[in-house]
């Protein structure tokens, strides 16, 4: 029995989604036939080719030819006037996004050789304000990393071309996601498959229809780790039912796992026959062996499939089984990524901030040292989820051999671990083996800004090759943090954020506005500790998240405790995530959110930090309330008990 896994449009374009590599390296410790392909990134590599140029130019060209020329889209306008330059420019700007071509740096960052569409105006903007914000970002020398930043902005112009010109549902990293995420109905993702097949969606059969003469699958199995994924997974199964009408097609991941556990509507398993709710181990080893004959159908776990009933009326079944554990974390295996193209991924280079490009920079093995969180209280989080809710440590010397293993079979020692929130415990444990084992690597992860990350902590993680960290800040008030049951304050990641900084690691903050009872008030001052935990040197990049309220979190399934009152919600057959509700603190989120972005992208440039909180927003809001010196004087504390 052979199994071919495949990850959808769209994903990274830098590194694997680690789904596939888990899977195989766990179905091939088992005996089983495994091979896996990423449809996500050869899908993308097609579309940026001289032939593809060629047929997008006359799709854009056949769909605006009506328009005079100042109703065209900027993007699409400097596409049609500079195609010869597009054209020409395309392929070795790929090659030297995949590290192919190095060379090509010194002819793109003269600033004649690519033509520059609307996403460069960014550059003139920074400039605006700042001076020759390239030059300082760069320096004179910085010949790689300048010319990485400029390509990047010359994929996401084509990238535009495609989605405003061509295909409505192509985005790099959210292929058709507003078809899919939280949405009550199956109408329009049917719609949509039922319809005529897109410019990307035609190319995307292709290469199945390669997949699947290359390695004559049993079964296909398909994750969907996101809402933009769905479409993707849904097109390359029917596409694989035209070929073969009997071939099992499995789906699972993490849009599945969230999104579609009330599932009701049949004609999904139109598509596919079998989908599967949260690890995927316990349940796909089940459904194959149920394929071998070696089970009954009764027996398969957490697994929605077609039944009928008494009447021979057709209906969504879903197979809890919980007689069957999942796999400990210690026998899942070490992840494989043979069958991936791994030569072919891009580095990209989307912001003049050195920890926010390292999410589209590099090629990062991905490994987890912990399954669930250990914290899991965050009354934000879908802690009623398996994901979060198991908590399973692999332990330090089995996540040492794993790592080992990764560097043999891939030669790169970036990794990037992937938990919910790392647990302290295991990263020391880590750190010390990695040195011990004298085991060269360098890693980053998510973190929760714990007080046990001292500063000779900290060190301790940066020398076995700590890079980078990220972790939630949130709101940036101690009475929500409270409310939310975080677990910090904002004095003590402050402190936390600047041993990190002071060992050379650099740290993402996650920031959270629109939280229920958040005031006007406290989002300024929020934005004020920000500015100041910025200009401390605390962290150096973050990104603001507008709350959304999760039927899977304490504040969904509780929503009187928090002071909100959720909307009815319609009957729901297919997706069900995010729910609307009802504040009555009544504060203007929407003008305050733009506000907030616009200030946050300036700091993460260093630019800003000297005008008032009133500069960022539209509207005249509240002055802070908050002391000019409250973190200073918070590291302070923390130099003098260090």
């Amino acid at each position: 029995m052979t199994v071919l896994l495949m990850t959808p449009p769209m994903t990274q374009l830098n590194t694997p989604y680690p789904a596939t590599a888990y899977l195989t390296g766990f179905l091939r410790s088992r005996g089983y036939e495994a091979v896996q392909r990423d449809p996500a990134i050869e899908l993308f590599l097609e579309m940026m080719t001289m032939p593809a140029l060629d047929i997008i130019h006359q799709h854009v060209e056949d769909n605006f030819e009506a328009f005079e020329d100042d109703e065209l889209p900027d993007v699409i306008y400097t596409f049609m006037a500079e195609f010869d330059r597009y054209r020409l420019c395309v392929e070795p700007v790929i090659r030297f996004l995949q590290g192919k071509d190095p060379s090509l740096a010194l002819r793109i960052v003269s600033r004649r050789f690519l033509p520059e569409g609307p996403a460069f105006d960014a550059i003139a903007q920074m400039e605006a304000v700042s001076g020759d914000i390239l030059k300082t970002a760069f320096g004179s020398l910085g010949l790689q990393d300048k010319g990485k930043y400029l390509a990047t902005l010359f994929i996401n112009d084509l990238s535009a071309v495609i989605t405003q010109g061509v295909d409505p549902y192509f985005e790099v990293s959210r292929y058709g996601e507003r078809l899919a995420a939280a949405n009550p109905s199956f109408d329009n993702l049917y719609d949509t498959l039922m319809g005529e097949p897109s410019f990307s969606s035609e190319i995307l059969e292709q290469l199945v229809e390669m997949y699947l003469e290359e390695t004559q699958p049993s079964v296909v199995a398909l994750t969907v780790p996101f809402p933009g994924n769905m479409l993707g997974a849904l097109r390359i199964a029917q596409t694989c039912k035209a070929i073969h009408p009997d071939l099992p097609i499995v789906i699972g991941g993490g849009f599945v796992n969230t999104e579609l556990r009330a599932l009701k509507d049949p004609r999904i398993f139109e598509f596919i026959d079998f989908i599967c709710l949260d690890d995927g181990e316990r349940p796909f080893m089940t459904l194959l062996e149920y394929f071998d004959g070696q089970r009954e159908i009764d027996d398969l776990v957490r697994t929605y499939f077609l039944a009928e009933d008494e009447n021979g009326e057709q209906y969504v079944h879903y197979n809890e089984n919980p007689e069957l554990h999942d796999i400990p974390q210690t026998d899942v295996g070490t992840p494989i990524y043979e069958g991936l193209p791994l030569g072919d991924y891009l580095s990209l280079c989307e912001m003049l901030n050195p920890m926010h490009r390292i999410w589209s920079d590099g090629r990062w093995n991905k490994l987890t040292i912990a399954h669930g969180c250990y914290w899991r209280k965050c009354s934000f989080c879908d802690v009623t989820l398996d994901y979060i809710d198991r908590y399973d440590a692999a332990g330090a010397d089995i996540l040492v051999d794993r790592i080992e293993e990764l560097i043999e079979e891939t030669g790169q020692t970036g990794f990037h671990f992937v938990d919910e929130a790392a647990p302290p415990k295991a990263l020391f444990a880590l750190a010390r083996r990695l040195i011990e084992r004298g085991v060269v690597i360098s890693w980053w992860g998510n973190i929760r800004f714990e007080k046990t990350f001292t500063p000779e902590r900290c060190q301790l993680l940066a020398d076995s090759g700590c890079v980078a960290v990220s972790g939630g800040l949130e709101v940036a008030s101690d009475r929500l943090l409270k409310l939310m049951k975080k677990g910090v304050s904002v004095e003590q990641v402050a402190r936390v954020t600047k041993a990190f900084s002071d060992a050379d690691i650099l740290v993402h903050s996650y920031l959270m506005y629109g939280f229920p009872t958040q005031t006007e008030q406290e989002t300024i001052d929020a934005l004020e500790m920000v500015r100041q935990m910025m200009e401390q040197g605390c962290f150096q990049s973050a990104f603001w998240h507008r709350f959304a309220a999760t039927i899977h979190s304490p504040i969904g399934v509780n929503p009187e405790e928090f002071g909100i009152t959720l909307a009815e919600r319609p009957d729901i057959l297919f997706a069900e995530n995010d729910v609307d509700f009802t504040d009555p603190t009544g504060t203007n989120h929407e003008m305050l959110g733009e506000g907030l972005r616009k200030a946050l992208y300036n700091y993460m440039h260093g630019i800003g930090f000297d005008q008032p909180m009133a500069f960022w927003f539209g509207e005249p809001v509240t002055p802070t309330l908050v002391k000019k010196t409250l973190i200073s004087r918070a590291i302070n504390d923390l130099i003098a008990h260090s």
